[in-house]
């Protein structure tokens, strides 16, 4: 099994171009289901999930070619697809379940796996299962997987989330396209992933409309058409490697993104002593300054985002100060603390708040990833540890974040991968 060893203490300088962003690309990739034309998608970010979701449709009947070099993937589909998603492709990846509305509103059945991914807490399906029902699908959940049918086809309906829900949003969005009639959903969550993707499915031929913050209109369409997409830039990636500049007391140039989709982060950057200048299309971060401690709270979109959680916990052990951040999406997503701790970071947690101690002297150490932004917080971790770092189980790592190694040690990190 593959590691990472990284020396730490050597400051990042150099310019970074992000990635699109797996987050987008995953239900894009979802909703081809939909259609019988030609579509093909640019700036695909190399990751394992991308990867895993590609293999899933060409297990359904999808015929895709992917360029690598142009990271493009161009999908034709048959006019009839299987409708069974196993277990084996979608145990390591959550966004497997989103063919499960596309694949329902379609064909009229499906048999879909429960899925698997992060250990981050139990992220139950219900959301999504309830929503379908109420648009007239039978469901049952049989030997781990997820049985449903629509003899008569969906039916569009009020929806109102119980909760702001990425995935519940993107699936019930997916299906509402091939619905009957109106949908509206209400308390959805609307993340610039979503929003990339309701544009992809505009572009298809399908009729969504955004109603107040929170809320969508889609009324049901069957005519699809033949397009091209370019997907957005990954703010996560963007966000970590800002953070890796602030903790180095480096100086890193990120490129290909658009600020404004990532001000709540930058802002909050800036009043902990980060140096950010924006740009039309990159930014240029550095922190020459003692970080300030800070409070925050990870709330949906346009709040700070709970996958950049574990990764500012870190710029956090190196404040002058204590703060705290309230983890209000996952309730089970600080277990990169007790890795951090082997380090030497001072950090108390208490239900769904962390405490953390600033003017740590962290030292490397042999640590173990267990989701996939944990493992990239202990690579930040180990770029300011004195000594060597091993993160072991990166297999997590390349689920989400695109030659990482490879794009910091062009930078000046002593980061490598080893087996």
């Amino acid at each position: 099994m593959q590691k990472l060893e990284i020396n730490g203490g050597k400051k990042l300088s150099g310019s970074i171009t992000i990635s699109g962003s797996k987050n987008a690309t995953l239900p894009i990739l979802a909703s081809t289901i939909l259609t019988n034309k030609k579509v093909v998608i640019k700036n695909i970010p190399l990751v394992k999930d991308v990867e895993t979701m590609v293999d899933l449709l060409k297990l359904l009947g999808s015929t895709i070619k992917l360029d690598k070099k142009k990271k493009k993937i161009e999908i034709i589909n048959k006019e009839s697809l299987k409708t069974f998603a196993p277990y084996r492709l979608l145990k390591t990846m959550r966004a497997g379940v989103l063919v499960l509305g596309a694949l329902l509103a379609k064909y009229k059945n499906a048999k879909v796996s429960l899925p698997g991914g992060c250990a981050i807490g139990s992220r139950p399906v219900d959301i999504h299962l309830n929503a379908l029902k109420k648009m007239g699908a039978n469901i049952k959940i049989k030997d781990g997987y997820i049985i449903a049918s629509a003899k008569n086809g969906l039916k569009g309906c009020l929806i109102t989330f119980p909760k702001v829900s990425v995935g519940a949003t993107e699936n019930i969005l997916i299906a509402a396209c091939f619905a009957q009639g109106k949908t509206k959903l209400r308390n959805c969550a609307l993340e610039p992933e979503i929003k990339d993707l309701i544009l992809f499915l505009q572009k298809l031929g399908c009729k969504i409309n955004q109603i107040g913050k929170r809320g969508l209109n889609i009324l049901g369409v069957r005519k699809t058409e033949s397009i091209s997409h370019q997907v957005i830039f990954d703010r996560i990636e963007a966000g970590t490697y800002i953070i890796a500049a602030a903790l180095t007391n480096g100086i890193l140039k990120i490129k290909k993104i658009n600020p404004k989709v990532i001000l709540t982060e930058i802002e909050l950057l800036k009043k902990m002593g980060v140096k950010i200048i924006k740009k039309k299309n990159y930014i240029i971060a550095s922190c020459s300054k003692k970080i300030k401690n800070i409070n925050i709270i990870t709330e949906p979109y346009p709040g700070f985002p709970t996958d950049l959680q574990a990764q500012i916990m870190v710029l956090m052990t190196m404040a002058n100060g204590t703060s705290t951040i309230k983890e209000n999406i996952f309730e089970n997503r600080f277990m990169h603390v007790s890795e951090l701790r082997r380090l030497g970071a001072k950090i108390e947690i208490k239900n769904n708040k962390a405490t953390i101690y600033g003017n740590s002297k962290l030292k490397g150490a042999e640590l173990m990833a267990t989701d996939l932004r944990a493992s990239v917080s202990l690579v930040l971790a180990g770029l300011v540890a004195k000594n060597k770092t091993i993160v072991n189980r990166i297999y997590h790592l390349d689920r989400g974040y695109e030659k990482i190694e490879k794009k910091l040690s062009l930078c000046g990190a002593k980061i490598k991968r080893i087996k």
